[in-house]
């Protein structure tokens, strides 16, 4: 468990983040507060903005950072509903923001969470368990089609079909409940790679994302982080996987651009406003020091962008 306590990228994110003092920060995906404590302490004068759905990281962050004070505000909440909840605790302005994106080492590392083939648990993958079903309940109830579409749109899964397909002859003699349940059923059509890859890591990534809603969640909430940020504020986006760096990239760029009319028009009529200014021209990866000691960090991308005067 000794990953829950590391933030990846801790000091590119610092150095792009914390460009001032007394800044007002949001660690949108606070976790159990790693990039946030180093906030905290770099601009000693700044506070932060902690959300996370996760009600069990948030009371171990709130445990962490209680030296901190006042200077630390606790939301139980979704980061696609940012400005709201920022307005909530006072705030209409800050002066950064910081998403990182995807399963937590804690979540991951929890059995009970049912996020990890490595584990015998129920299948849950809720990161807030205070709503909704488990995701044993859409794979026992969802069509092989539908099944299917998830597998393959969120996991990018050439096998998602035939992963599909079975796990509905499967659940008919008994309920899909458990972890490992699953990873048998995938184990068995899926071949093992030679990039040390689990058969079921593409299955279980794409079934978290779908009950999650966290694409649609990133999509939502960097437009609102956009407009909450002060002009020269700056978002720090780490993401693990081509899915989320995808909309992440797209959306910096065409925020970056100062007219999207289409090619040899020669005067330029679409009024397109540029907001953003990319810090980061290509992602900023981790060292190899820090893949060796923080093994979560080998997917991670950061990316960075400024909010410039309209």
């Amino acid at each position: 468990m000794d990953t829950i306590h590391i933030p990846v990228m801790p000091e590119e994110v610092i150095s792009h983040l914390v460009i001032g003092n007394g800044g007002i920060y949001i660690d949108g995906t606070l976790g159990i507060g790693g990039h946030t404590s180093k906030i905290l302490n770099t601009d000693t004068e700044s506070t932060v903005i902690g959300i996370d759905l996760d009600r069990q990281a948030l009371d171990l962050a709130q445990k962490r950072l209680n030296v901190y004070g006042n200077r630390v505000s606790y939301i139980h909440g979704n980061f696609a509903d940012i400005d709201d909840l920022a307005k909530s605790v006072g705030v209409s302005e800050v002066d950064g923001i910081l998403l990182d994106l995807g399963v937590s080492s804690l979540q991951f590392d929890s059995p009970e969470r049912g996020f990890s083939f490595k584990h015998i648990a129920d299948l849950d993958m809720r990161m807030d368990t205070t709503k909704g079903q488990p995701i044993s309940y859409d794979i026992n109830k969802e069509n092989a089609d539908k099944l299917a579409e998830i597998i393959y749109k969120f996991g990018e899964e050439r096998w998602a079909k035939k992963i599909a397909k079975t796990i509905v002859i499967e659940r008919e003699k008994e309920p899909i409940k458990t972890t490992t349940q699953l990873a048998k059923i995938i184990e068995s059509i899926v071949p093992r790679s030679g990039e040390h890859i689990h058969p079921a890591t593409r299955t279980f990534q794409a079934l978290r994302i779908y009950k999650n809603k966290e694409l649609d969640n990133l999509e939502q909430g960097i437009r609102k982080a956009v407009n909450i940020l002060k002009v020269n504020g700056r978002i720090c986006i780490i993401s693990f996987h081509s899915l989320e760096d995808r909309i992440i990239k797209e959306f910096f760029k065409y925020e970056s651009l100062t007219c999207i009319c289409p090619a040899g028009t020669p005067i330029c009529i679409c009024n397109k406003k540029q907001t953003l200014k990319i810090i980061t021209k290509k992602p900023i990866v981790p060292s190899e020091e820090e893949i060796k000691s923080n093994k979560r960090s080998r997917s991670a991308k950061l990316r960075v962008a400024q909010k410039i005067k309209l």
